[in-house]
């Protein structure tokens, strides 16, 4: 038992290091996915870390940790390691305050009055404590999935796409199109934005998750054409499966929220739909989560190294930022901005390491200076990249935020069309 106390001081400075990992996560290109990782682990699931520490801090002690001086060195460490994880905690709950004020900003501090009274009873007021407790299980009972429809005939094995609708049967109801992220060369439909759709789904949404080609094979712009091909089967499809095709919003994160924001902002261009040109691949808004808008100032500023940064170039685009700026400033947000922008709500997260937050603050600042349509913007305060991915109460927050603007948005396309069903769904089990 002579090695307990020194065992209680290695594992609280462990502990301590993912803790202050989670307050300054590294943004050095050799060592920032690791640390996004270890703080986007720590971040969003405080309170378990701090269980699993007290739970590993009192058994130490009860093995005789403190009867020498690095024991109780370690639990010095250990008790300012659990300060901050109450902290980051604390720091989370915040999300509900800017979410709101985000919304407030963007449609008016009335807003909430001019949500249809049946779209306003179906929100959801709290976050789910068993959501909470069970950050991981990313099912619904209320929901169905129909998996790997394909979107593009003829096409491979990634034009496939999965519909989430509510279980108990709807019709007409609002679509949501969720882009997964991935850095355009790894992720897959099932895996992100899940307690999102999830939500959506359960209260008579019908959401749309789609892949795409992944580079190295693909290079872009074949990532957006693919997105707009899968728009395009919404259009013609999606009222198979109780979706309104005329009321479509795309979300995404990361290379998603990249990708969702250029289909809001190419909506039409027969540059980025070939042999589909006719098809109207307007959005009814755009919900992006911590994505890249500005390729140029990505790899210019943060890119790193040049062999690094040059090397992910080459993957993506087929090209290096010196050899071929305007190519990427085509594949960039911000460079398609204009007055015919849809309704934005960008959602980034402060402590981001992988993508800088000054790229939302400068393309929400550059859809506002264009854009005649709302553009909302909320800074999650301590949220890491990736934070929505699971439950926990940055996402609990998030989540309700967006279900208010999306509230919000269909209450005044009803208001335009009356025909549309007030109740799309038919049933919804609480």
């Amino acid at each position: 038992m002579q090695a307990m106390p020194w065992v209680l001081l290695v594992a609280s400075v462990v502990g301590a290091a993912f803790t202050f990992n989670a307050f300054r996560p590294s943004r050095r290109w050799q060592t920032q996915g690791v640390s996004f990782f270890a703080g986007w682990l720590t971040g969003e699931l405080a309170l378990f870390h701090l269980v699993w520490q007290l739970a590993a801090a009192t058994v130490l002690v009860a093995l005789g940790a403190l009867d020498a001086w690095p024991g109780l060195v370690g639990l010095g460490v250990s008790i300012g390691s659990w300060a901050g994880l109450v902290w980051l905690q604390i720091g989370a709950l915040r999300s509900a305050r800017v979410m709101e004020q985000a919304l407030q900003e963007g449609l008016g501090p009335d807003y909430r009055a001019e949500i249809a009274p049946g779209l306003a009873e179906r929100m959801a007021s709290r976050p789910s404590r068993f959501q909470l407790l069970l950050p991981f299980y990313l099912r619904d009972r209320r929901v169905e999935r129909v998996r790997s429809i394909q979107y593009a005939p003829g096409a491979g094995r990634r034009h496939r796409l999965d519909v989430y609708r509510p279980r108990a049967g709807v019709e007409g109801a609002p679509v949501l199109l969720q882009i997964h992220g991935g850095a355009w060369v790894i992720g897959d439909k099932g895996q992100q934005g899940l307690p999102l759709m999830l939500h959506l789904a359960a209260r008579g949404w019908v959401c749309v998750a789609n892949n795409y080609r992944l580079s190295p094979r693909a290079k872009f712009p074949d990532h957006l054409v693919d997105c707009k091909l899968a728009l395009r089967w919404v259009r013609e499809h999606v009222a198979e499966y109780g979706g309104n095709p005329d009321f479509v919003v795309v979300t995404g994160g990361s290379a998603g929220g990249h990708l969702s924001a250029l289909v809001a902002l190419t909506a039409n261009d027969p540059a980025y739909q070939p042999g589909f040109e006719e098809t109207d691949t307007a959005v009814s808004a755009c919900v992006p989560f911590y994505g890249v808008y500005d390729l140029v100032d990505l790899f210019g500023r943060h890119g790193g190294p040049a062999r690094g940064a040059a090397r992910f170039e080459r993957m993506v685009m087929g090209t290096t930022l010196a050899e071929d700026q305007a190519a990427f400033e085509r594949a960039s947000p911000i460079a398609h901005v204009s007055e015919d922008a849809p309704p934005f709500f960008v959602v980034h997260g402060s402590r981001d390491n992988l993508v800088p937050v000054g790229q939302a603050r400068r393309f929400v600042a550059a859809l506002r200076a264009r854009s005649r349509e709302p553009v909302l913007y909320a800074e999650v305060p301590g949220a890491s990249h990736a934070f929505e991915i699971f439950h926990s109460i940055r996402t609990a927050y998030a989540v309700l935020g967006v279900e208010r603007f999306l509230a919000w948005l269909y209450s005044a396309y009803r208001a335009r069309h009356p025909e549309a069903p007030a109740e799309p769904v038919r049933d919804i089990a609480s």
